[in-house]
Formats: structure tokens, C-alpha cells, sequence
């Protein structure tokens, strides 16, 4: 069964000629206060039948002409590309890509487009190149679709800021269904809006690194799932929150936190969701999948997910039960498609065996699909697998994942749902120390790179490393490279915070999406459930640096989170360790970008409900740089793979802006977004809810999304689906944890830290200063040595002396 997550594509770009000229550029000129597009009438004849300074471009497998014809706007001539038979691909007239016609940019500065259009079809896109000064001529963005129109029609839109190492654009209009557009009368000119003067409202220190506030209020369950609603209220789920006692008395929890009135509601939770999968659907509800059916027991089973899903209903504050899954699914991915629909893998089975099973949530149907309808690998991705959506339908296994090793192989690999395909994708530094690290689709999703980082391992223990990796998906064979090393903080080894060193770093990352455009990453621990790391850090996408802020004063571990709320601040909650305690003090961080002054505001929003290659119209109250829609958080250990920020080009008119919305419902899954507008200090409006429609939203006959070649032959093996089977074989102490010793919630490590020996003395004497306290012994295996005198009592005197 196919479900159209992308359009067919492997063709290169055709533009050949213009790639070869791009190897002639000579050392850019400012750019000059007029119009920057030369020959932007095509009155001026070049070669090849095309005008001067104008070129054929385009790719896939389709039929077109090109034509200059007498049909203009103003003066004689106008440029009309024309598409007979649409298989895949697009054809797009673009301004020459040479020194002698691509206007010169200025890196950070933005560019006001304009030109004037006829269009027989709604499958049009104003499309943007760039020239890297080292990696030379690439598809930068689409920046606006074009709506038909019989008459000559104007349309503007402006640049996001230019990035930098850019030195030309080259721009024109692709068309990417069949039919025509017809253009004439481009226009370029630099935005030339001051920026406004920043005004700190906090301390020194303050404005440069941000602030915490540990609220007085605490959270009243021990919940490790937050979900932002579609209300600005957040979703805090606990289930049995990882305790023993409340998982036998039937007693699983969940809050709704209203951040406004600084209130909780608890509310009846019908089962065990503790370690589940949660998604937004694309009506705001919430889809919870799986959770814990059994903790382990001492010599017996692991943890058990089972196959029951409930959704959650923001309006009523109520759980309501779906159909089942196939299979069940403890600590499972969930990852909303461009059609709405939600694919999961991964996670325990009711047996406690690792799940290879997928599984599809239909949109359309509200339901689980039945096995056969499913494209299986037959493949264990292991648990909280990261499985980003990307721009054609495919997904990208970033390697962050949850427990011990990851899948084999390089770590990360793209898997194609339509043609059923893995393919290895390599760079991926210690794959195999990953275990809790975080990933992000950075901003904005247009861009398509990911940051990795952070992570560790609970099977062998050892410090958390601090690497971080990058990768480009819209490059044809995309590969991890090295980014910076997250900034090193301070570490509690038990006897207080001491400076970082070597090349410590940390697992349990937290990483949020703000609506500057930065990736704040917070939070974190050395080792398995044990000496919390205090360090932050603000990560920018252009220039792919950190910049250390100030780091959140509590403890956040294994069970934390950290996600964005609407008024612009990052709250965090939670943190597990190993002894089984529970930090229920919540803390909101407020980002250096709130102290800079008055932040703007949307004094309105015309519509809110939106669809696919819409223009939307807002108002705001002063010049704003840029707007975005940010996806709300759906989080747990580490894991948002839905988390996404999405750049919304301009046109400006005054205080009135027009929103141009991507066509392409790959980038921007169906469902409610907050809606920021962004100053050029980068100090960021409150949200607006708005909801983006699904493709049943779009023209009955509509092409599909326009999606430029890209990832098209990576390097890595690619694999079919292997045989049919039922489960994969996983180790009873997948979590890193031994249930021999003390109750299910407490934590004694299978493996001790590095410098740690192999002793009853030395491994008590590092449980006495994680504070665990005396811990019974479950049955009769004593498998670390805790217990030399066979009392039932592991690290007691008797057992220290016989050390």
C-alpha cells in the first residue's frame, strides 16, 4: 500500500551550464541601492534562445518548453515555461548563475523579490539559489507559491537573512505541475530596515547568558512526558512515573499545567503510560502508544509494553481509548507523516522482547492499520529510535536512541517507507555511545540539517561524551561531519560541583527549538542515572557554534524535559537518578532575547486556519525580520523527532505581512503550530496558534509537493526488508539496571562507572554517596557481590569487611 510520502526523484539539476559559470565568479561588488535583476524585462537577447542574463533550469522527468513571448507586462517581451507531462521534477527560468548577472548579496542582509506573473496552474513556486563561496552554486529555499491568475498579477516576497559564506543569488519561478507561467518585470532590492537599538531590561549578565526561576509551585506528579497543547497548556504525563508502589496500586497520573495561571489539574490516567509514545495529531489531540505492562523481575522477564493507545482530547482533558497496535511497544518512536498519518517502531513487546514490528496510525481512518497494510523491515530499531521526517517522505535515523547500543551498522541510516529500503548513513562518531544523546532538525526545516549530540552508554558505563555531529540531508550523498564540542559546566561526582574536565561531556540532553532561530541545549548526567551535569548553551545553526549560558540550577537527568512554551520561554521538569527519587521542581529558563526591550507583537492574525501554499496576512504593531511556525514539543528521554521550526518568507507592506506557507506538507506536517514573528534583534513575539491543514486541504489535482532533488545517491548499502520474524532477543537489564538489589524504581548500574573497582567496598561505598541507602537483595542471585554475608541485605558492614 503506497502512501505517497514523496514524489519520485533521482535526476540531477540541469542547470549544467550555470554550475560550470559559477566556477567564474571574481570577487563580489557591493550591491548597488537599484534594482539588482539586470534584464529583467528580457528585452535584451542572449544565447541558446534564452534573454540575457536568463537560463534554462530545472529536473525530473517531465515535458516543457521555454519561449520568449510578446505577451508582456510592459515593453515587448515576457518569459513563459511551459509543462506538458509532470512525472516528477520541475523547469524554472533562473537568473543566470555567473559573475556578470547574479546579483551581489551582503551575508545577514535580506532582499525584497518582486515580479509580475501570469499562471495557469497552482503548482508554481518562486525558487532561490545561492552561491557558497567555497561549496559553490545550491538550492537555497522556495520562498512563495504562486496562485493562477489570468491577468498580470504582482508578487513579492523577501529573503530570510542571507547566510553566510554567500556572495550571489540566482533566482526565477519554477513550475512543477502541468501548465504555464508566464513572468516579467523582476525586481531585487535590499531591505535596508535599521535594526532597532537593543535596550537590556536585566543585569549584565542577564542580557548576555539569560535567566532561571525555579517556580514555587511543584509539579504533582512524576511525570517524564510533556506535551505542549494546541492551548498553550502542557500535556505532563506520568503513569506509574516509575515507581514500584503506584504501578502496583493501579494508580497512574497525569497533569495539565496551565503556564498562564501557574496551575495544575491532575487528571484520571486509565493505564501505565509510563515510557509510551506521544504525538500531536492534526487536530490537536494528542496519540499516547504503548507504555509499561510489567516491570522486571529479579531472574525473570524485563519491562513489557503493551498494544493498548489512547488519545488525549485537550478540550475535555480526557483519555479515550483507539483500537490496539499490532504489537506492544515499550519506549516507542512516533513520527507524524506529511498526510498526517503517524509511524511508530521499535520498543519492548508484552513478552519483553525488542518489537520489529511497524506500526500506522491512519489520519483518515483515526485508527491503527492491521499488520498487512503496514511495509515491515522486519527490522528492531531499538527504543525511542530518532526518526526524523525529510523533505521527500523518507526518514532519517539520526542514532540518538534510548539504551545501550543502537542499531548496527553506522548508527544512522535513511529509510524509504515507499520502495521499503534502508541505506547506511556513515559519519556518526562513537555510534555506540548515543544512548540518550538528543537530535534536532535545525532551523529552519527548509535548510534540512541535523545536530546530534551528547550521549552515553548504560550496558558499559562510561563518561558521557560531549560530541557533537552534523549532516546535510539536501546533499547527494549525506554524510555526518564533526560539530563543536558541547561546552563543558560543572559535575557533581557525589561530593559536590567540580569543573568538567577531559573530555566529559553528557548523556540525558535536552535540546529545544527557539524562536530566534538557536537550539538551547540544557540539562544532562555523566553516567547512568547518576552525577547531574549543570551546563547550557545556546547553539546557532549559521554560524554552527555554542555559546554557554546560564545553566538550569536543578538537576535534570534521566526523566527530564525541556521544551518551548508559547510566550518564548523554555520550561524543564523532572530528573530520575538511580536511587529512585524524584525532582518535582519545575524551572523556566528566559532566554537572553526577552531582556532586550519591548518585543513585538501579532496585533492580528486574518485567519487561522491555513493550508499549503497559502499566503496568510498578519498584522504587527513594528518591523519584524522574520516569522516561523515551531511545531509544539512532544518530549521524553531526550527524544522530539517532531519537534521542527519552519520559515515562513515575507512580504511587506507596513505593518501588514503576508506569510507565504510551504507547499510542501513534508516540511511542515498537518496540525497546530506556534506562530512567532521576529524582530532583526532576534527578540521574538508571543505565539499564535494557527492549524495547518492537511492534504485533503489541497486542490483535488494538485502536483505533488515540490521537492528538489536531493539525498538522491548516498554512499551506504541499502538493504530491503530482511525475513519475516517475531522479535528480537533483549536482554532482561536493557535499561542498565540490576533488579536484584532494592525496589523496581531503584537503579543499581549493571556496570559501574570507569575507576570504580570491582569490589563490594568500592561499589557500596559509590552507592552510599549517590545516597541509595540499605537495599534488599531480590531472591537469592547476587550477581555484583553487594551481599558477602547472605543477609538479604546488600552493603551492609558485614558485607564491606568481607570485601
Amino acid at each position: 500500500m503506497s502512501f505517497h510520502l514523496r514524489p519520485r526523484r533521482r535526476t540531477s539539476l540541469l542547470a549544467v551550464a550555470g554550475l560550470a559559470a559559477g566556477l567564474l565568479l571574481v570577487s563580489p561588488q557591493p550591491a548597488a541601492a537599484a534594482n539588482l535583476v539586470k534584464n529583467p524585462g528580457f528585452e535584451t537577447a542572449g544565447t541558446d534562445g534564452m534573454p540575457y542574463c536568463w537560463e534554462k533550469s530545472g529536473w525530473g522527468d517531465n515535458d516543457f518548453t521555454f519561449s520568449t513571448v510578446a505577451d508582456a507586462h510592459t515593453g515587448t517581451k515576457a518569459m513563459k515555461v511551459e509543462l506538458t507531462r509532470r512525472v516528477d521534477g520541475d523547469r524554472k527560468a533562473l537568473v543566470t548563475e555567473s559573475a556578470a548577472c547574479a546579483p551581489v548579496v551582503t551575508p545577514g542582509k535580506q532582499y525584497d523579490l518582486g515580479l509580475w506573473y501570469k499562471s495557469t496552474t497552482p503548482d508554481t513556486s518562486l525558487t532561490l539559489f545561492r552561491h557558497d563561496a567555497t561549496a559553490g552554486w545550491q538550492y537555497w529555499t522556495d520562498l512563495k507559491t504562486l496562485e493562477m491568475t489570468s491577468g498580470w498579477t504582482q508578487a513579492s516576497v523577501r529573503t530570510p537573512a542571507v547566510p553566510a559564506g554567500t556572495d550571489r543569488v540566482s533566482w526565477g519561478v519554477s513550475v512543477y505541475g502541468t501548465g504555464s507561467a508566464t513572468t516579467d518585470d523582476y525586481t531585487m532590492d535590499e531591505v535596508a530596515d535599521p535594526v532597532p537599538p537593543v535596550r537590556c531590561t536585566g543585569t549584565a549578565d542577564e542580557c548576555a547568558n539569560g535567566k532561571w526561576t525555579v517556580l514555587p509551585t511543584r509539579n504533582p506528579v512524576r511525570s517524564m512526558h510533556s506535551v505542549v497543547l494546541n492551548n498553550g497548556k502542557v500535556l505532563l504525563i506520568a503513569g506509574s512515573g516509575n515507581s514500584e508502589e503506584m504501578f502496583a496500586a493501579g494508580t497512574f497520573t497525569s497533569a495539565v499545567y496551565d503556564p498562564v495561571r501557574g496551575t495544575y489539574k491532575q487528571i484520571p490516567t486509565p493505564k501505565d503510560m509510563f515510557c509510551a509514545g506521544h504525538v500531536q495529531l492534526s487536530d490537536g489531540r494528542v496519540l499516547v502508544m504503548s507504555g509499561n505492562k510489567a516491570f522486571p523481575v529479579a531472574g525473570g522477564h524485563g519491562y513489557e509494553g503493551y498494544k493498548d493507545s489512547y488519545v488525549f482530547d485537550p478540550v475535555t482533558e480526557t483519555y479515550g481509548k483507539t483500537n490496539d497496535m499490532n504489537d506492544g511497544h515499550w519506549y516507542p518512536s512516533a513520527t507524524v507523516l506529511g498526510n498526517g498519518d503517524v509511524i511508530s517502531f521499535g520498543g519492548l513487546r508484552e513478552d519483553s522482547t525488542g518489537s520489529v514490528t511497524a506500526e500506522l496510525w491512519s489520519d483518515a481512518e483515526q485508527r491503527w492499520q492491521p499488520l498487512w497494510k503496514v511495509n515491515q523491515t522486519w527490522s528492531y530499531w531499538g527504543l525511542y529510535p530518532s526518526m526524523i521526517l525529510m523533505q521527500d517522505g523518507r526518514l532519517f535515523y539520526s542514532g540518538s536512541h534510548v539504551f545501550g547500543n543502537g542499531t548496527p551498522g553506522t548508527g544512522s541510516a535513511i529509510y524509504d517507507y515507499d520502495a521499503n529500503t534502508t541505506t547506511a548513513v556513515p559519519g556518526l562518531r562513537n555510534k555506540d555511545q548515543r544512548d540518550q544523546s538528543a537530535s534536532v532538525l535545525l532551523p529552519p526545516a527548509q535548510d534540512q540539517r541535523v545536530l546530534t549530540l551528547g550521549g552515553g552508554n548504560i550496558d558499559s558505563n562510561p563518561e558521557a561524551n560531549g560530541l557533537t555531529d552534523l549532516i546535510d540531508l539536501k546533499s547527494p550523498s549525506p554524510s555526518y561531519v564533526a560539530g563543536p564540542p558541547v561546552p563543558q559546566g560543572e559535575v557533581d561526582l557525589g561530593n559536590g560541583k567540580v569543573a568538567q574536565t577531559g573530555g566529559q561531556g553528557k548523556m540525558y540532553v535536552s535540546a529545544v527549538l527557539l524562536p530566534d532561530g538557536k537550539v538551547l541545549e540544557t540539562g544532562g548526567a555523566l553516567h547512568n542515572r547518576a552525577n547531574p551535569v549543570y551546563e547550557s548553551s545556546l547553539f546557532d545553526p549559521a554560524t554552527s557554534t555554542f555559546d554557554p549560558v546560564a545553566p538550569d540550577p536543578e538537576e535534570r537527568g534521566y526523566h527530564s524535559s525541556a521544551f518551548l512554551l508559547p510566550d518564548g520561554r523554555v520550561m524543564t521538569t523532572g530528573d530520575n537518578p538511580g536511587n529512585g527519587t524524584w525532582n518535582h521542581d519545575v524551572s523556566v529558563y528566559t532566554p537572553p532575547y526577552l531582556l532586550k526591550g519591548p518585543r513585538p507583537a501579532i496585533t492580528s492574525v486574518i485567519d487561522t486556519e491555513w493550508v499549503y501554499g497559502d499566503t496568510q496576512r498578519i498584522t504587527v504593531d513594528r518591523p519584524v525580520a522574520k516569522a516561523e511556525l515551531i511545531r509544539p514539543a512532544a518530549v521524553t528521554h531526550s527524544s522530539d523527532p517532531n519537534q521542527r521550526f519552519v520559515d515562513l518568507p515575507l512580504s511587506v507592506d507596513g505593518n501588514n505581512v503576508d506569510l507565504n506557507v510551504t507547499s510542501n506538507p513534508n516540511l511542515a506536517p498537518p496540525g497546530w503550530y506556534m506562530l512567532f514573528a521576529v524582530d532583526a534583534n532576534g527578540v521574538p513575539s508571543v505565539a499564535e496558534w494557527v492549524h495547518l491543514q492537511g492534504p485533503s486541504a489541497l486542490a483535488a489535482d494538485a502536483a505533488s509537493p515540490h521537492v528538489h532533488a536531493f539525498a538522491e545517491s548516498p554512499d551506504g548499502k541499502t538493504s530491503g526488508p530482511g525475513r519475516k520474524r517475531t522479535s528480537q532477543p533483549v536482554s532482561p537489564t536493557v535499561s542498565g539496571c540490576d533488579p536484584h538489589y532494592g525496589s523496581v524504581n531503584v537503579c543499581v548500574p549493571t556496570v559501574f562507572p570507569d575507576g570504580v573497582k570491582e569490589t563490594a567496598a568500592a561499589r557500596c561505598a559509590w552507592l552510599k554517596t549517590h545516597d541509595y541507602g540499605r537495599l534488599r537483595v531480590n531472591g537469592k542471585d547476587d550477581p555484583l557481590g553487594l551481599d558477602r554475608d547472605r543477609d538479604g541485605r546488600a552493603c551492609g558492614k558485614g558485607d564491606v569487611r568481607r570485601s
